[in-house]
């Protein structure tokens, strides 16, 4: 199960740039403070409900390039959840945010909090994968909390594709009203179809 993670989308990749950022630290580089690695983490979950409300449900966009990228990075993962080749975010997504978010924080904070801060993201990031790994593979999570996140994220796939956004964490679900409890929810025709 773990080699699976690792071997899929971006996650190797993630684990040997934490592993790298860890290991350069305490050998003459900047200490890594934990609040800021606690920052690029809430960085993250911040943006995550962002990223999968705003941009990864947006509309089909009128030109067949970005449609396609559309459907790499979500569409297509509404349509067979269980397909690990659709399920991770891919290098060729991840590494320009990770660019991006490094040049920000670089611009605002200095230089040596890129570190920390991007440790934090990639942390968050890699927990986000995991999380969302076990929720579309056959596996039942051994805590209770576990098993509620499964079904959490289970239920934007298979109930409503308007609501439960929160892939690791329901916060700004509550936050932003597209939190429901599941027996209230009608179930909605295209939640397997985006935009069909």
């Amino acid at each position: 199960m773990l080699l699976t993670f690792f071997r899929h989308g971006s996650n190797g990749l993630l684990a040997l740039a934490i592993a790298s950022i860890v290991v350069w630290s305490p050998l003459g580089g900047p200490a890594l403070p934990l609040a800021w690695v606690a920052a690029g983490a809430l960085l993250f979950y911040l943006s995550e409900y962002s990223w999968h409300r705003f941009a990864f449900h947006a509309p089909p966009s009128p030109w067949g390039w970005m449609r396609k990228l559309q459907h790499r990075l979500h569409y297509d993962h509404h349509v067979e959840p269980s397909r690990l080749d659709l399920l991770f975010l891919p290098w060729w997504f991840l590494l320009p945010n990770l660019a991006g978010t490094a040049a920000l924080v670089w611009l605002v904070l200095g230089a040596a909090l890129v570190a920390p801060v991007l440790l934090g993201v990639m942390l968050a990031i890699l927990h986000y994968e995991w999380v969302h790994y076990v929720a579309h593979i056959p596996y039942s999570p051994r805590t209770r909390f576990g098993r509620w996140m499964k079904q959490y994220h289970l239920r934007h796939h298979f109930i409503s594709e308007k609501l439960w956004f929160g892939v690791s964490n329901p916060t700004l679900d509550v936050l932003y009203r597209t939190y429901r409890e599941p027996k209230g929810v009608e179930k909605s025709a295209t939640v397997r179809k985006l935009y069909s």
